[in-house]
């Protein structure tokens, strides 16, 4: 069944692999280049951090799931592992970040939401291939998707909005 058999994902781990570690490289460039504007905005180191991590959980899972010979059950540790950790990183970095409650509420709902697109399916998608239902590695990919679009949602903040 292709939702739990790794080696029909290998060449998308591969792409997905480089692709996110580009962005990270990327992402690193933005706050060089605005690093003074981005130490002065509360909350936009965290951002920044955040959105490294985003990068970072993708390259992860794609590193996992390149591991040749591992059984179903060690994937899906490895993946739930890694999905938590950063998961939970991820989390606390956005707890601090977030814009004042006086700022409008849909800016705080909207990072919320790219957050949790981007973690809570790895998360899923790791219990899933452990408890052998579910999505799978479907749920790990969508989340990817999801990781790499939050953090160019977020580079782009770090590279434009800010010197708006």
């Amino acid at each position: 069944m292709a939702a739990f058999d790794i080696s029909d994902w290998k060449d998308l781990f591969v792409a997905s692999a480089g692709a996110s570690a580009a962005l990270a490289g990327l992402v690193f460039v933005a706050v060089s280049i605005n690093i003074d504007r981005i130490l002065k905005s509360a909350g936009l180191p965290e951002r920044a951090l955040q959105t490294v991590l985003l990068l970072l959980s993708v390259v992860l899972t794609s590193i996992i799931g390149l591991i040749p010979g591992q059984s179903r059950i060690a994937l899906g540790a490895e993946l739930l592992g890694e999905a938590l950790l950063l998961g939970a990183i991820i989390e606390m970095l956005l707890i601090r970040s977030l814009p004042p409650r006086s700022a409008p509420r849909s800016w705080r709902l909207i990072r919320q939401v790219v957050v949790a697109a981007g973690t809570v399916p790895l998360i899923i998608g790791g219990a899933s291939i452990l408890a052998h239902g579910g999505g799978g590695l479907y749920w790990t990919v969508s989340g990817m998707i999801f990781a790499i679009a939050g953090a160019v949602a977020n580079a782009w903040v770090l590279m434009v909005e800010i010197l708006r």
